[in-house]
């Protein structure tokens, strides 16, 4: 499981990992209109409020939560399928969600990915121009309060660079030669 405040990198790294053929992300779903370019299914699924809070009451869900406005949670049954396949599962959620999931006893490795400084974090929220002022504004106080349970992890991975830090992300998993799917 990998986590972090929003502009650490998370994702970056995810994707990185997930070049390789041996990982597999479960794939969360949403309520969220979906931002130009993402795809159903692939980055999000993307699900009405009704269908969510349905298959939330039913615990269809590790770690549903009400995230700036929006629900999100992964699927169990995605899960469940990543491990039956002998593939390692990668979960991206936020800390409430490593929260949830440490008091569901949740088996996992679970890895604070963090930009390599405060002010790092916030020149990329800025610059990455998908959000309005006030939404940067909310995830930077978001991630103040984030930075301060780094104690709930079992590692911080430093995203300085991308390729380093997913490097270092499947060593932990015991994946030495993190590969390109496609390239032996």
């Amino acid at each position: 499981m990998i986590s972090g405040a929003s502009g650490a990198g998370k994702t970056s790294v995810a994707y990185r990992v997930l070049e390789d053929a041996r990982f597999e992300r479960a794939v969360t779903a949403t309520t969220r209109a979906p931002r130009p370019g993402e795809r159903d299914g692939v980055d999000y699924h993307f699900i009405a409020e009704a269908e969510f809070r349905a298959r939330w009451a039913a615990q269809g869900f590790l770690a549903p939560a009400q995230v700036y406005g929006d629900l999100y949670g992964t699927p169990r049954e995605n899960v469940e399928r990543i491990r039956a396949s002998g593939r390692h599962c990668l979960l991206v959620i936020d800390v409430q969600g490593v929260e949830d999931l440490k008091t569901q006893d949740v088996e996992g490795l679970y890895v604070f990915v963090d930009a390599p400084s405060f002010e790092e974090l916030e020149r990329r929220l800025r610059g990455r121009g998908k959000d309005a002022a006030d939404r940067i504004e909310a995830r930077l106080a978001a991630a103040r309060a984030e930075l301060e349970k780094k104690d709930l992890f079992e590692r911080v991975l430093v995203n300085d660079d991308v390729e380093r830090a997913a490097r270092e992300l499947a060593a932990w998993v015991g994946v030495d030669d993190l590969v390109s799917k496609g390239r032996a």
